[in-house]
């Protein structure tokens, strides 16, 4: 058979773009390397727990029209993100809000909390230089020191004045008790799982697994007329004008014969003293109540060729690297790139489904 696309990974942008292309009437192939459809998002049953394999995946947006597309998969339930930090074993709320400041300096009112900040912010003068002077000017140096300095050179593998300051463009921070992560009015998780709703998007297209693309390009594409790549830019062209850099994650999975080991979906470890930056007990998501339960622990570490890369690192020299292979796709006759690895920009999953959306409504019309 032949198509109208060939859509390389099935994970949300792929899909969104297959699902979309279908409704318009197209012929659709998708194609992946996982065993699995979903990419990044594909959760697994376990013990009738809903787990994300490759990390939490917590749908949030501010567009009623974005939650509403997500719902024609699936009922979307009520959860919110309202994280925990471990530091050394002392429990602190996140995102920042009055309760994280009344347990680090036993504050009660938010002018209380606010000259604190004020008053150790302004150690830095000046525009930040890096992602140490930004995160001090945001909320200062007992905040920095206890809840992002550590953590975040875990999660990146540099030390924080090595990092650029746009990696944190904004910290969350509230004069609120309240510890709602997001700020977004519709937020939830889809009951049964993410990988249920990538195979109700998929539905109308033709399906391969295993299949490596870029091992077998010329006969793959010769199957359509376009092709949608989501793959990372440079592995398409070989490298061949250097690597873009990544950080990837390993995860560990632990099945325990426990009720409710942590009692709270994601605690992020913000003390090197763990090697890992977050563990996750999927069943809260889904506000479960089995009898056993399955926590994730995530293992930062630094990208190399063949290893799944999962955070682009968007400063100066990548970023500069990342143009010069745009440029290059541009000039593509019959392919076009998208998602997170496509144009080396990680995005949340609502910002995932609008870009997708967006080329769909593009490519259709051409």
């Amino acid at each position: 058979m032949h198509y109208d696309y060939l859509v390389v990974g099935t994970g949300l942008f792929g899909a969104v773009f297959a699902h979309e292309a279908v409704k318009a009437g197209k012929r659709v192939l998708a194609v992946d390397r996982r065993p699995h459809v979903g990419g990044n998002c594909y959760t697994e049953n376990v013990d009738g727990i809903n787990v994300h394999m490759y990390g939490a995946h917590i749908f949030r947006t501010s567009r009623r029209e974005i939650w509403d597309y997500m719902s024609q998969f699936a009922e979307m339930n009520h959860f919110v993100n309202s994280p925990l930090a471990n530091y050394r074993g002392k429990i602190y709320n996140l995102p920042f809000n009055m309760n994280t400041f009344n347990r680090i300096w036993g504050v009660v009112t938010p002018a209380e909390a606010q000259a604190k900040i004020d008053e150790q912010r302004h150690e830095i003068s000046g525009e930040p230089k890096n992602l140490e002077e930004k995160a001090i000017s945001l909320v200062g140096r007992d905040v920095y020191e206890l809840l992002i300095r550590e953590y975040t050179e875990k999660q990146w593998g540099r030390t924080c004045d090595k990092l650029p300051a746009s990696i944190i463009r904004r910290l969350p921070v509230r004069m609120i008790y309240d510890n709602n992560y997001f700020n977004d009015p519709y937020q939830g998780i889809p009951k049964g799982g993410y990988t249920a709703i990538i195979e109700k998007m998929l539905s109308g297209c033709d399906v391969r697994l295993g299949v490596d693309y870029l091992a077998d390009r010329a006969e793959l594409s010769a199957l359509a007329d376009r092709v949608l790549y989501t793959g990372a830019i440079d592995e398409y062209y070989g490298r061949e004008l250097g690597a873009l850099e990544y950080r990837s994650l390993r995860f560990e999975h632990k099945r325990m014969a426990v009720r409710n080991f942590q009692g709270v979906a994601v605690v992020n470890y913000t003390s090197r003293d763990e090697p890992y930056t977050r563990s996750i007990e999927h069943k809260h998501f889904e506000f479960g109540d089995q009898p056993t339960t399955v926590v994730s622990y995530e293992y930062p570490f630094e990208w190399t060729p063949g290893v799944e890369p999962y955070y682009p690192i968007n400063d100066g020299k990548n970023q500069s690297l990342y143009e010069k292979y745009k440029v290059m796709a541009a000039a593509e006759p019959k392919t076009v790139f998208g998602g997170r690895l496509g144009s080396y920009h990680y995005a949340d999953m609502q910002d995932t489904i609008i870009a997708a959306l967006e080329l769909a409504r593009k490519e259709v019309a051409l």
